[in-house]
Parts: structure tokens; sequence; C-alpha cells
């Protein structure tokens, strides 16, 4: 007999949050094959395995209503999804380890192709800012990437008021997510959702970013020791809060 899940079990169990299954019962993407008592979803072990080929297919920047329309297409048995799931990844593999090295210490530091002396870099990201020795390392790690070029080529055009009004942007942002965070904000609420939009524009200013690409830099915050520490030396916790919020977020669209 197939067991039955809560949807709290479930949703600590592949990593989202609550609301997300909430909304994916909703539009009829995955939805709970009983209710308790109580009125509760009730997840089988069926349900979870649909949802996690629907998280499959997220992490491959399918649409959800694309990825519904493959998940209820009578002629893919579940094998066969397996069977592309894991071609599609493959062939990303090498992509997204690419996506992850061009955007290193970007938010934080915003050299790459930065246009300032070194004593405005010193005025305007202070004294422990690396500058111009890291633009050499990025350039050299990352020259040949797209998003390096496209970032290139817009903070070219920055002066030193852009790169000033770029930098307050980002520390105000960073004090906001510090403070959701202190409030107990849930990942996948309308207020963590806007944080993570907000996120995802200040990417914008400087190279192309959708959500499987903001999700990717979001692994990377905890992944990356200097992510980590730039983001936790600002409240203990913040790197991963906002890992967390960036995700909930991508799986809501």
């Amino acid at each position: 007999m197939s067991e039955k899940h809560t949807v709290g079990v479930v949703a600590k169990l592949v990593g989202v949050s609550v609301r997300t299954l909430h909304h994916y019962d909703e539009i009829g993407l995955v939805t709970p094959s009983d209710r308790t008592p109580s009125g509760y979803r009730s997840y089988s072990d069926a349900d979870v395995e649909r949802l996690h080929r629907v998280l499959t297919y997220r992490a491959l920047g399918f649409p959800l209503e694309e990825i519904a329309a493959l998940l209820d297409d009578p002629d893919v048995d579940a094998l066969a999804h397996l069977r592309r799931q894991h071609e599609l990844l493959s062939e990303r593999i090498d992509r997204l380890h690419e996506m992850a090295a061009a955007v290193e210490k970007m938010m934080e530091a915003k050299s790459m192709g930065i246009q300032l002396t070194p004593e405005e870099q010193n005025e305007i990201f202070g004294a422990d800012w690396p500058g111009e020795e890291y633009a050499a390392e990025a350039e050299e790690r990352w020259g040949d990437n797209d998003a390096w070029k496209q970032s290139q080529q817009r903070t070219a055009k920055y002066d030193k008021k852009d790169w000033q009004r770029i930098k307050a942007e980002g520390d105000a942002l960073e004090a906001k997510l510090a403070e959701a965070m202190a409030e107990g904000v849930e990942p996948g609420s309308d207020r963590a959702n806007a944080l993570a939009e907000e996120h995802r524009a200040g990417i914008a200013k400087f190279y192309d970013c959708d959500h499987p690409m903001q999700v990717n830099l979001a692994e990377m915050y905890v992944a990356d020791d200097r992510f980590r520490q730039h983001y936790d030396d600002i409240a203990p916790g913040l790197a991963q809060f906002v890992r967390d919020i960036i995700v909930a977020n991508a799986e809501q669209q």
C-alpha cells in the first residue's frame, strides 16, 4: 500500500515551500490524490514522484504550462520522461558550470568591465575591494562567456555616478533582505518573491538573467565561501535565506 504524506512532509522532502505545493495543486499540475479526514492534502508516493519530474523540468527552464502538457501526454510513460530529462540535464551541465563561473563576485563587486580608477573604486566599494586585480582574474577565467561580454558592453557606459547608484541600490537591497529574514518572511510569500525579483533586476543591470540562471546564482551564494561570507557578514544565515527566496520564487514562475 502506498504511503501517504502531508503537505509539510512533502515540502521538506523535495525542498520546496508549502506555498509552492498549494500553487501546483491549484493549477492542477501536482494534485494530491487524497485528503485527510480533516480535509488536509495527502500525497501518495506516485504524487511525490510526479512532483520530482515537475521540479526537474523546472530546473531545465520549462514553463509550468508546458510541463503539464508533457506529463499528461498519454503516449509518454514515466520511464520515457526520465530518459528525456537525463538527456537534457546532461546537455546543460557544462553550460550551468559556465554560468556559475561567469557571475562570481559580480553582485558584490560590480567589477566586470568597471571603468574606474583604483582610487575611485576604493571610494565607492571600500578598502577591501579587490578591484583591478579581480577584474584581471575574471577576464582570464570567463572572457569568452556570453554573460561576461554582455556585462562588458553595458558597464562600459557607466560612469562614477552610475557605480555609486548601483552600489547604493545593492546595499539597500541587502538591508531589506536582512530585515525580511529577521522578521521571519517565508520563501515563496509575496514579499519574498518581490525581493527575489528585485535581486534579478539588479543582475539585469549587467546582463540578461532569467529565473534558471538566477537560481544557479543562488546556489553559488551558499556553495562559494566568498559569497556566503559576504552575505553572512551582513546577517548570519543571510546567504541561505537569499538562496531560498530566489529558488521559491523561480518555482512559481
